[in-house]
C-alpha cells in the first residue's frame, strides 16, 4: 500500500477471512478490503456482512462473485481489472484463500499473466484444528476432502496409510461417521485422532481419542457444523534384529556397505548409523568366514 495516498498498488490480494468469530480478521486484511479498487468473494453475502461488522464502506466499488460455478466466466473479468491497473482483493467464504478454495485458479491465472499477487494471512481451519488436537504438528499432511463413495474413500486412505505425518482432512457432518469407520478399517483402531467442529464459533468442540472410540461415539449421531478430522501417525512396527540382518545380507549381495545401509534404514525408517555399523560387521563376516 502507498501510505501517502492510501491506495493499494495494482495487483491481486488474497485476504484470509474469519472461519467463525468475526473478530479474527487481521488489521491488514481490513486495510486491504477498505482500499482495494475491486472486491471479489467466494460468497458476496458473507463478505458484505463482514464489511458491515467492521464498518468498512463498500461505496461504489464493484463486488464480484467468484466461485466454483462461475470461475471460468469471471476470471477474464477480474484479469481485465488487473490489466487496467487496479487492485483486486479476493476473499474466501471463510478461511485462507487457496486452501480447498476456488481462488487457486484465479491466483494461478494472475501469476501466469504476470500480475503482482500477495496474501494477507489469517484464519485457517486446518491450522486451528492442529493447534487443538494434541497430535504431533512437526509434520502434517493436509488431504482436503476425501471422496464421497466408500470404495474410493478407502482407496484414498490406503494411499495415506504409511505417511509419516499427522493427517488432516475436511469432512461433511453427514459423512464424518462413515469416514471414521472407513479409517478404522484401513488405518487401524488405535491411532490417535481428533474431530474438531465449529472452530472459533459458539459451539466449538474438539473430541479426542482413538479412531475406534471416535467412530463409535459419532455413529448414528446427528453431527452439525464444519468439521476437521485429524489422524495421528501409525505406530512404527517393531522390526527384529534377525529381520534387519536378513535384509542387509540380501542387500550386500548387490550393493556396497554404504548403499545397503541407506536402503535398509530407509525401508524401515530407522536411524542410519547403527544400520551402517551392522552392515560393516556383516560385510567383514562375509570376507572372513569362520572355519
Amino acid at each position: 500500500m502507498n501510505w501517502q495516498t492510501g491506495r493499494l498498488t495494482p495487483g491481486l490480494y488474497l485476504v484470509a477471512t474469519p472461519i467463525g468469530n468475526a473478530r479474527d480478521i487481521t488489521l491488514r486484511g481490513l486495510d486491504i478490503l477498505a482500499s482495494a479498487d475491486v472486491l471479489a468473494a467466494e460468497d458476496t453475502r458473507s463478505l458484505r456482512r463482514l464489511l458491515e461488522i467492521h464498518g468498512v464502506a463498500l461505496s461504489d466499488r464493484p463486488l464480484l462473485a467468484y466461485h466454483d460455478h462461475n470461475g471460468a466466466r469471471m476470471r477474464p473479468r477480474i484479469l481485465s481489472e488487473l490489466e487496467a491497473g487496479r487492485s483486486v482483493a479476493y476473499a474466501s467464504e471463510a478461511g485462507t484463500p487457496m486452501i480447498s478454495d476456488p481462488g487457486f485458479d484465479l491466483m494461478r491465472a494472475a501469476v501466469a499473466d504476470g500480475y503482482a499477487a500477495t496474501s494477507a494471512p489469517g484464519a485457517s481451519a486446518v491450522v486451528t484444528a492442529l493447534t487443538l488436537a494434541g497430535l504431533p504438528t512437526d509434520r502434517f499432511l493436509f488431504a482436503g476432502f476425501l471422496p464421497n463413495a466408500t470404495g474410493a474413500r478407502k482407496t484414498a486412505l490406503h494411499g495415506l496409510r504409511d505417511v509419516k505425518a499427522t493427517l488432516a482432512f475436511y469432512e461433511s457432518p453427514k459423512r464424518v461417521a462413515a469416514m471414521l469407520a472407513d479409517a478404522v478399517e484401513v488405518l487401524g483402531r488405535d491411532r490417535g485422532a481428533a474431530v474438531c467442529r465449529e472452530l472459533t464459533k459458539k459451539f466449538e468442540e474438539c473430541r479426542r481419542g482413538t479412531l475406534a472410540s471416535l467412530a463409535e461415539a459419532l455413529a448414528g449421531e446427528n453431527v452439525r457444523g464444519e468439521i476437521v478430522v485429524l489422524i495421528g501417525q501409525g505406530e512404527k512396527e517393531n522390526i527384529s534384529e534377525s529381520e534387519i540382518d536378513r535384509m542387509l545380507d540380501d542387500s550386500l549381495k548387490t550393493m556396497s556397505v554404504r548403499d545397503a545401509a541407506d536402503f535398509v534404514s530407509r525401508m524401515y525408517d530407522l536411524p542410519r548409523r547403527p544400520i551402517y555399523q551392522r552392515a560393516m560387521s556383516l560385510s567383514r563376516d562375509r570376507s572372513d568366514p569362520q572355519d
